[in-house]
């Protein structure tokens, strides 16, 4: 008898055997992340405002604030300065003004009709031993010469307020290199200051006398008054600065628009108090009053 896998066709051996079938290869798609894949927005955003900037100083309206006239204004100074000497405080005015912000600014030299300032110390740079020297001693200044004072300034020896300089020795000043000392302390002489002249006698005369002043982020200060001034020196001073500040201003172009807006008075001590333009309130106390001693 013939055995059972004799009889078992070849192909179905062939079945049960392993075929080794090539594997293709697969197309491989690039797989993006989720946060990659976005829609187009068809919506623009708003555009960003742009903040406006001012081209004024921040004003105050003075209607709600309380003014003084100027002998209160000087009543409550002084009580602030009891016990100081009269001749050391000082009344100082600040002069606030409605302008442009890059605008040209009022700067000048004043000589009041009371002096503010008795013991200013003044340079003149000019040949110590010619006519215009003498002249400038006589006529009160302190230092005069060229090369003593050009050695004292390299020194670091300052012993001066202000600094005039005689037209004929500005090429000898400017050789010495002065600048670099003197100019940071706004005491190096300039045509543009007005402290080069040919006239030294007058201009030291009137400096000494006088005071400079200049604005300074819209506000004009400078000091009017020793403490021991009388009501009637005071508001000659006062009269005779915002006076001399009006015609700077009207001096400038008429596309310059420059007006005060209010004008403050205060010392060493005391804090400032608005005036309202008046000399005396019909509650204020006798100027007599307001003598030297404090």
């Amino acid at each position: 008898m013939a055995h059972a896998r004799s009889f078992i066709p070849p192909f179905t051996r062939l079945a049960t055997c392993s075929i080794a079938i090539p594997k293709r290869e697969l197309p491989r798609f690039a797989v993006l992340p989720l946060q990659s894949i976005r829609c187009a927005s068809t919506k623009t955003p708003p555009p960003k405002k742009k903040k406006k900037t001012r081209n004024t100083f921040i004003q105050y309206d003075l209607k709600e604030m309380q003014q003084f006239s100027l002998v209160d204004a000087m009543q409550y100074i002084r009580a602030f300065e009891v016990g100081r000497d009269p001749s050391s405080a000082k009344y100082e005015m600040h002069v606030r003004l409605r302008t442009l912000k890059n605008g040209p600014v009022v700067r000048n030299r004043l000589r009041l009709p009371h002096a503010v300032n008795t013991d200013i110390r003044i340079c003149v740079i000019c040949p110590p031993d010619s006519a215009i020297a003498a002249e400038a001693r006589s006529a009160g200044a302190t230092l005069v010469g060229e090369d003593e004072i050009f050695a004292q300034v390299k020194e670091g020896i300052v012993n001066f307020d202000r600094c005039i300089c005689h037209a004929d020795s500005l090429a000898k000043m400017n050789k010495a290199g002065l600048g670099r000392i003197l100019g940071p302390r706004g005491l190096l002489p300039s045509t543009k200051t007005g402290t080069v002249v040919t006239n030294v006698g007058k201009t030291v005369k009137n400096m000494a006398g006088g005071s400079e002043y200049r604005e300074r982020m819209g506000v004009v200060r400078m000091a009017v008054g020793q403490l021991g001034f009388t009501p009637d020196q005071l508001r000659e001073n006062v009269k005779a600065f915002l006076d001399e500040i009006k015609k700077d201003m009207g001096q400038m172009s008429d596309r310059i628009s420059k007006e005060i807006h209010e004008v403050v008075l205060s010392s060493t001590q005391s804090p400032g108090f608005s005036l309202s333009g008046e000399f005396k309130a019909p509650n204020s106390i006798a100027t007599k009053e307001l003598g030297t001693p404090l």
